[in-house]
């Protein structure tokens, strides 16, 4: 016997909605089926069924599905900050830990059932095209956190910030491939965390690349 709650979401009555109400709803649905399925998978139809609003709601937030995608890509680069500044919130004026606490953090996230990597690169997988606004979006959250992660080693005192923080940031971009090719708690996750100590000790150790005082 069907359960009530077994039924399809096209079963569900569709609500009229406007405003915040609306646009929450919507981003929720877009956000849970484009970052599982792909954003070219999944239409407008499947996202308005998921939120359990009707068409015309869709249309009064977002006038189109390249709209909708920007508004999901926008929201998932807040919640990546969020994340990243909650990594360095555990060791505040302690750069070089912090780092490692990213590290740590990310490694545990992308271990997780479920996880389906950076929604960034997934997008850049879907549209060639630079120009596209979602690509857009994406150059934007990867120059952000560029200049994030120089911030941070250079605050650690790397004696080339900038090549330390393009060696972290390449390593981010591992842990978000492997996560999907070796899957779930795999070895090349789990010893990323020590693949940075290893890449901040040797970018750190001004003592023996600087040279002695005359």
């Amino acid at each position: 016997m069907t359960r009530p709650a077994d039924k399809p979401a096209a079963a569900r009555p569709r609500a009229h909605l406007a405003g915040p109400a609306a646009q929450q709803l919507l981003l929720d649905a877009a956000g849970e089926l484009f970052y599982r399925e792909g954003v070219r998978a999944v239409g407008v139809d499947a996202v308005v069924e998921r939120a359990g609003v009707n068409k015309m709601s869709l249309y009064r937030q977002f006038s189109s599905k390249d709209d909708l995608v920007v508004a999901y890509l926008e929201r998932a680069s807040d919640l990546f900050f969020e994340r990243f500044e909650e990594s360095l919130a555990k060791h505040p004026g302690k750069p070089a830990r912090q780092i490692a606490q990213y590290f740590e953090d990310l490694a545990q996230r992308a271990s997780r059932e479920g996880y389906r990597g950076c929604p960034f690169v997934n997008v850049s997988a879907e549209f060639p095209d630079a120009s596209h606004p979602a690509r857009l979006c994406v150059a934007r959250n990867k120059v952000e956190l560029m200049a994030r992660l120089t911030a941070l080693t250079t605050a650690a005192g790397a004696l080339d910030p900038t090549a330390l923080a393009n060696a972290l940031a390449l390593l981010i971009e591992g842990i978000y491939a492997a996560s999907q090719t070796y899957g779930p708690g795999c070895g090349p996750i789990l010893v990323a965390p020590q693949v940075a100590a290893a890449l901040m000790a040797a970018a750190c150790d001004a003592s023996a690349t600087k040279p002695p005082a005359l």
